[in-house]
């Protein structure tokens, strides 16, 4: 799929990897979602399901940050206070940190939730506030919460099918 180059395709394409996503999401056993063998974000390391919605849950509440900053006027650190984009690796291990002590199913319900307001701001915005003009560095609003979204959804329903391929559960 092409990147969206506006609000409708920004859109579409959020809801439509979201609903892939969350489909295998809900499908996954509670029994195996601890289990710490789905390839990780940082090269070399193995994480759960469970952190792989944390991951999610934790760059779609970022994304809201960066929305209600700048719909405030105040500046936006990204990718987020204390990291550096080269420093993703480090970034997803402080979702995992920050949302291990979240049960599950409630990890599914808040990514749910997220996903829901971010689609609302985005329909409070303009084609032109997301695609009229550079946000950040050279990047559109829309691209960068593209690149933080949709796009990550889609990364994650990869990891999940070719790890349920290598198990038993399906």
């Amino acid at each position: 799929m092409n990147a969206p180059s506006d609000r409708d395709g920004l859109l579409k394409s959020i809801d439509l990897n979201f609903d892939k996503l969350i489909i295998e999401l809900r499908a996954i056993p509670l029994s195996v979602v601890d289990e710490q063998s789905l390839e990780g974000h940082a090269k070399g390391t193995q994480m759960s399901v469970a952190n792989l919605a944390a991951y999610l849950v934790g760059w779609n509440e970022l994304v809201l940050k960066w929305l209600d900053r700048d719909a405030a006027g105040e500046p936006v650190d990204l990718p987020e206070t204390g990291f550096r984009w080269n420093e993703l690796g480090r970034l997803a291990q402080k979702f995992y940190h920050d949302y291990e002590d979240v049960p599950y199913p409630q990890l599914i319900e808040r990514l749910e939730a997220a996903k829901g307001r971010i689609v609302s701001l985005i329909e409070a915005h303009s084609n032109d506030d997301l695609y009229g003009r550079p946000w950040y560095g050279k990047w559109t609003m829309g691209r960068m919460i593209q690149f933080n979204t949709s796009s990550p959804y889609a990364n994650a329903r990869g990891r999940l099918r070719k790890w349920l391929k290598t198990k038993s559960v399906a």
